[in-house]
């Protein structure tokens, strides 16, 4: 990993009050993985954006200007999640051709380029079976006959939000333990910890490796718990 970074944060209009989405949401991811990872950050980039289709680099002059500044000192660009760069894998392909390293704090530090472009194309086929399951379902129901944007409908949205949120606070419950124990042991940083539960093969949620921003979530939730 560098000694530093140029971060990149990209709202819509419409998005920057929304939890996990904001400026300043994604601007303390990506200072908390700095500090995780032990790097600074060299220059900061904000778009801002007033419309809907702006997979274009020349639509974004703040990732242009990003991606100069980084060539420039030669350092990667962060990001904060994968989709503040792009929902487009076409266009997150596009941009590893300016020979310009990302990367993304949610996934951590060690994920190279060709995992990048993996994890934006199930993105990307993930959000279209989402959104022909959603047609289908919607077109379903009004066959039914039932009132779309009922109490109902809102009430199974919240069900299944409640139900994503119990099973990651039962997996960031099991892991806390042995979190605590290699605290114990020595374990003193994020990374260290992460590396401690690596070696002993305890896998995260999604069943890969750990890295210091998501030793960071787990011990964040279990706070708020």
């Amino acid at each position: 990993m560098p000694s530093h970074i140029v971060t990149y944060i990209r709202v819509s209009t419409s998005q920057q009050g929304r939890s996990g989405l904001g400026i300043e949401a994604q601007r303390q991811l990506l200072q908390h993985f700095a500090r995780a990872e032990g790097v600074e950050l060299a220059r900061e980039f904000v778009e801002v954006e007033t419309g809907k289709g702006a997979d274009a680099l020349d639509r974004r002059p703040q990732l242009k200007a990003a991606l100069a500044a980084a060539k420039k000192l030669k350092c990667p660009v962060a990001v904060a999640k994968l989709d503040r760069l792009s929902r487009d894998v076409h266009f997150i392909s596009g941009l590893m051709a300016h020979k310009v390293p990302f990367v993304v704090a949610e996934l951590g530090a060690d994920v190279d380029p060709f995992v990048l472009h993996l994890f934006a194309a199930l993105a990307e086929k993930e959000r279209s079976l989402i959104s022909s399951r959603t047609r289908q379902a919607l077109a379903a129901a009004k066959a039914r006959g039932a009132v779309l944007g009922s109490p109902k409908l809102h009430l199974a949205r919240k069900s299944a939000s409640d139900a994503v949120k119990a099973e990651a606070d039962r997996h960031a419950a099991n892991v806390l333990p042995t979190i605590k124990e290699a605290q114990s042991a020595g374990a003193h940083t994020l990374r260290a910890v992460a590396e401690a539960l690596n070696a002993r093969g305890v896998p995260t949620a999604r069943g890969g490796e750990w890295h210091p921003m998501s030793v960071k979530n787990i011990l964040d939730r279990a706070a708020t718990q």
